[in-house]
């Protein structure tokens, strides 16, 4: 096989450029026809003119996903064949890193790899649960509703993804107009009545000189605190990445005050939604827990769940390691022995990833709402001691002309 450029233009009068691989050019031309396109230029791919394709960042995410699967479905839906359908999606497709990866699919299944095999190619991009579902439904015979499945699997993915990121956004912001405030004050506005307490004389409050020196830092030594801001979120991010960081980052996760029953909602909504779309497409029951713990991101569930595939594959019903867990609420395992007892896990999983779904939904709003009242609180407290610092000197003083 030969790998070739190419240029060609579409049914509707579109240009499009690609690679194609064939045994010789006529081939290769033969091949762009058969998928509806008109080449205009086919030559061989040469180290001089070889596509380079650089993306930075371009990740792949569920909305891209759950639109790749959405469009794929439909276009099989269609009676396009899946190499046909797998072009279309190239140029349909805008992020650069996923267009990549499709292409790399197509160029994979036209030397005769099935679709599965040819997008465990790409693990960056096509996540396990897809591809264990594509695997599943080539064997059925049922890749379109595997397709129909994984498009609303990835859509309330990233509707869980959004609705954690709008509960935090606030509180973030805040924070960084609340530093940024503190900065701008300790810069511009605690130097002039620095100069003002010295040519005074008196001796200052502890409040205030301990404000005067953090302003002084920032204004003579701000690189510092950058180095010390830069050191301790590489040592963090290094940490979290380590077995030991993840437990600890994982039980504040659960435990946290505020966010923790907000992250064990979602963590919740995540397993129930990813193991019942895969036991609805026949996947046994140990094989969906491995892919869907390994798609959890939080260690403790992840363990859970590996834990809960073994004692399953001993015999044991899934209900009793998940409750004994204590990581999941009560009504997970117990819609799971209901499914057990009737015959239809999956369908309760169904009905328990709806509740949960909407429950992080409600929760994501009342966190904001309550969140609102404690940063006013936290923004009062920071302005109050830059007052204090500033102006009990001057009380001081007018207590001492007061007394003579």
């Amino acid at each position: 096989m030969t790998d070739y450029i190419y240029t060609a233009v579409t049914k509707d009068g579109k240009k499009v450029k690609g690679t194609i691989s064939a045994n010789t050019q006529s081939r290769a031309m033969a091949m762009l026809r058969e998928q509806g396109l008109v080449p205009t230029k086919v030559e061989q791919q040469t180290l001089l003119n070889k596509e380079l394709n650089i993306s930075i960042g371009g990740g792949v995410k569920p909305r891209d996903l759950s639109v790749f699967c959405r469009q794929f479905q439909s276009i099989l839906a269609a009676g396009v064949t899946i190499v046909e359908a797998l072009g279309m999606l190239v140029d349909q497709t805008e992020n650069k890193t996923f267009a990549k990866a499709i292409k790399e699919t197509q160029t994979s299944v036209q030397k005769g790899s099935t679709l599965a095999e040819a997008m465990k190619a790409h693990p960056k991009v096509y996540p396990p649960i897809l591809v264990n579902m594509v695997e599943a439904g080539e064997a059925s015979g049922s890749l379109e509703t595997a397709m129909e499945r994984m498009s609303v699997q990835f859509e309330k993915s990233a509707k869980l993804k959004a609705l954690v990121k709008k509960a935090m956004m606030y509180p973030i912001v805040i924070i960084i107009v609340a530093i940024g405030v503190l900065i701008a004050m300790s810069l511009l506005v605690i130097p002039q009545f620095a100069e003002m307490f010295e040519s005074m004389g008196s001796e200052l409050p502890g409040i205030t000189k301990a404000v005067m020196a953090f302003s002084d830092f920032l204004m003579h030594k701000w690189y510092l605190l950058i180095l010390i801001v830069v050191v301790v979120a590489i040592a963090v991010t290094a940490f979290a990445k380590t077995e030991t960081g993840q437990v600890v980052f994982g039980t504040i996760a659960i435990k946290a005050p505020i966010f923790g029953k907000l992250s064990v909602k979602t963590a919740s909504a995540s397993f129930a939604r990813t193991i019942s779309t895969l036991m609805a497409a026949g996947i046994p029951l140990s094989e969906a827990l491995d892919i869907t713990s390994r798609s959890m991101k939080n260690i403790h569930f992840k363990r859970a769940l590996q834990a809960a595939k073994k004692e399953v594959e001993q015999g044991t019903n899934l209900s009793e390691p998940l409750r004994r867990s204590g990581l999941f609420p009560m009504m997970i395992p117990q819609m799971i022995k209901i499914g057990e007892e009737t015959g239809n896990i999956d369908g309760m999983l169904i009905k328990a990833a709806d509740y949960y779904e909407d429950e992080v939904e409600i929760a994501t709003g009342s966190l904001t709402t309550l969140m609102e009242p404690m940063i006013i609180v936290v923004l009062g407290a920071i302005v109050a001691v830059l007052v204090l610092a500033m102006y009990m000197p001057m009380i001081d003083m007018y207590s001492g002309m007061e007394e003579l």
